[in-house]
């Protein structure tokens, strides 16, 4: 367990992307960064856990013919049209002010593999410090990395629920104790989406870790989700993930630390209206240990497919104004 704790807005790059996320079934690479083309390995075998409830929209909505839905051309290769894929989540950081900065879900499409975590953790890996996110025309905050580049993954290992993971000495260097908390946030989140595993214990070069980075974060064993609770956003949407479907009715999931664990949810359609702005409560409040969770459903009605808003928010004790408002793109359909 993390015996250091810290909560920064960290100064990270800008900038552009492609999640493109392919036909069901039959899927393509797109950005997130370039899908790696490695042949199976003896990485282990484990449950992935059930299908993602929000996967990719199965068409464009873009006239350019593009394979994904970002409306943008590929600019990495495609594996064969004929290639077996999944899909895996990796957690990048969405940038803002205070509660709003912090760990965000988003989608990549890989070649299907026996080895679900190894291919999660090498698809987060090549992203580097400035992944591909397609924004959709959706305005939001800078995505990044706090990964550094370079980063390769060494060994895998899952045994009695704990991923042993061994990075190579690129993943210590550099950065302050705010990117080492959301870089060390992404491994643990990019591994714990397995239903087998709890929790990650971090290796470097094949050493164990107890102190990380150069401001030496102590770290105490295997670590859990709950280690890194301040490298959430104030309301922490897992489900849709940023650039996934809805689905309709949508169903939104995740957790919150907010005052009498009251905030609120939004969808919004292309031209930014409000399709439906609907109250919502966590498990529990503000300084809840963990945190208090949310499964809420949304109604909306759109007449044609498109990509709109997800927003969350909490309303000011003071006035009722929106603060700590996180806005990302996901896919509408009709009911």
């Amino acid at each position: 367990m993390s015996v250091l704790r810290h909560r920064s807005s960290v100064s990270v790059l800008v900038f552009a992307a492609v999640v493109a996320l392919a036909t069901i079934g039959c899927a393509t690479s797109g950005g997130l960064g370039q899908v790696p083309s490695t042949p199976p390995t003896a990485a282990p075998s484990i449950d992935a856990g059930p299908p993602d409830e929000t996967p990719a929209p199965s068409v464009s909505p873009s006239p350019t013919g593009s394979s994904g839905p970002s409306g943008s051309p590929s600019s990495t290769p495609s594996p064969s049209s004929t290639s077996e894929t999944m899909i895996v989540r990796t957690y990048l950081v969405l940038g803002g002010e205070p509660g709003v900065t912090g760990l965000v879900p988003t989608l990549q499409v890989v070649p299907k593999t026996a080895g679900v975590a190894r291919a999660a953790m090498e698809a987060l890996l090549e992203m580097g410090t400035t992944p591909q996110i397609s924004t959709h025309g959706v305005t939001v905050q800078a995505i990044t990395s706090a990964i550094p580049n370079g980063t390769t993954l060494l060994d895998l290992s899952i045994k009695d629920g704990v991923a042993t993971v061994d990075l190579s000495r690129e993943f210590a260097s550099g950065g302050g104790s705010a990117s080492s908390f959301l870089r060390l946030g992404q491994v643990v989140y990019t591994l714990t989406q397995f239903s087998t595993v709890r929790s990650v214990l971090f290796q470097v070069e094949g050493q164990t870790v107890t102190t990380f980075g150069p401001e030496g974060i102590v770290l105490q064993g295997p670590q859990t989700r709950a280690d890194f609770r301040d490298q959430l956003p104030t309301i922490f949407v897992d489900r849709p993930a940023f650039g996934a479907a809805a689905n309709n009715p949508a169903r939104i999931t995740g957790n919150a630390d907010v005052f009498e664990a009251a905030f609120r949810i939004a969808l919004l359609d292309g031209s930014g209206k409000v399709l439906v702005d609907q109250h919502a409560m966590a498990t529990c409040g503000a300084g809840c240990e963990p945190r208090g969770t949310f499964d809420v459903t949304l109604q909306y009605d759109v007449p044609k497919a498109q990509w709109g808003t997800l927003r969350v928010y909490e309303p000011s004790a003071k006035d009722g104004s929106p603060q700590d408002v996180r806005d990302y793109p996901v896919w509408l359909t009709p009911a």
